[in-house]
């Protein structure tokens, strides 16, 4: 099974880091999703691209600023560092390649999901309003289901067998609460007019997302407080279910609740991975900052042993 994980052009990336000792036929011991991987300009334009619809030209405003901006390359470095750490474990990254503009890979749909809006204070829709042609809606849907097809196989391979999975989530540095309907790129734009924006709360610089909306926590409480330790010396302090708890349809929630303890989702501020917040333009990770990130997180996956 583990030999079929493997990159789908157009869907998602996979990646393997094998420690020096790391047996090459060996179950990965960490597996990092990253469902809002796509967070380039190229992934836009190459999914618009093989789209039929009529979709409105400032798309990609929202794009960049709905994105999961810097969380690939922290969970690419978090991988290095962890392997590097642990030289018998190997880790496994897995960053998807669908922009979540179209079709979210964190979302629990069915096969004959239809697009939809929500009200500001409401989760994002797992397939946009702004989908109407079929034609678009089934190649939506036929690469969301790819992606959690192998999702699903990774952690099928990886948690079962005494590993973990971290997945990994950028957010804007402040909470911008507006309805994700036709007339959404307008209203951030007007939400982040230099007026407006400091109204918005200001986000914590990592949260963890533990709980569900009924307060059972599904983490491993352990490994919650070595993250916190492990953070303390950079001058962060880490908030638990600050802007939500793992919601209903999330796939993030659905793998939490079949392993207990092994997985943790967590969000990290998207100003302290890039060289500048651009809210809509294509922006640039540092790759220091992701470093020094990747670090604490694995200070504390690998300072009290493994799975107690």
């Amino acid at each position: 099974m583990v030999a079929l994980l493997e990159s789908i052009p157009d869907v998602a990336d996979v990646a393997r880091m094998r420690g020096t000792a790391a047996s090459a036929e060996g179950t990965p011991d960490l597996l990092l999703e990253v469902p809002h991987g796509a967070t380039r300009a190229a992934h836009f334009d190459a999914l618009r691209a093989a789209l039929v619809g009529t979709y409105a030209a400032d798309l990609r405003d929202f794009f960049f600023v709905n994105t999961d901006v810097g969380a690939p390359e922290l969970a690419t470095r978090i991988a290095e560092r962890f392997v590097a750490a642990e030289p018998t474990r190997t880790a496994l990254v897995i960053r998807s390649r669908v922009p979540r503009t179209f079709v979210d890979c964190n979302r629990a749909l069915p096969t004959g999901a239809v697009a939809s809006s929500t009200r500001s204070g409401q989760l994002t829709p797992g397939l946009m309003p702004w989908v109407k042609d079929a034609r678009d809606r089934r190649l939506l849907l036929d690469r969301h289901a790819a992606y959690l097809d192998l999702v699903e196989r990774a952690v099928s391979a990886v948690l079962p067998r005494g590993g973990r999975a971290l997945m990994v989530h950028t957010y804007a540095p402040r909470s911008v609460d507006v309805a994700v309907d036709e007339h959404v790129v307008r209203s951030l734009h007007e939400a982040y007019r230099p007026e407006n924006v400091d109204r918005w709360p200001l986000r914590p610089e990592i949260d963890l997302i533990t709980k569900t909306p009924e307060g059972a926590v599904l983490a491993d409480e352990a490994l919650l407080a070595r993250i916190r330790a492990a953070f303390a010396p950079l001058g962060i302090e880490p908030q638990q279910d600050h802007a939500y708890s793992l919601q209903p349809g999330t796939m993030a929630a659905v793998f939490a609740a079949r392993h207990p303890r092994r997985t943790l989702c967590f969000e990290i501020r998207r100003d302290l991975l890039v060289r500048a917040f651009t809210p809509f333009a294509e922006m640039e990770v540092d790759p220091a900052a992701a470093d020094r990130l990747a670090g604490a997180f694995v200070a504390a996956l690998t300072g009290g042993g493994w799975i107690p």
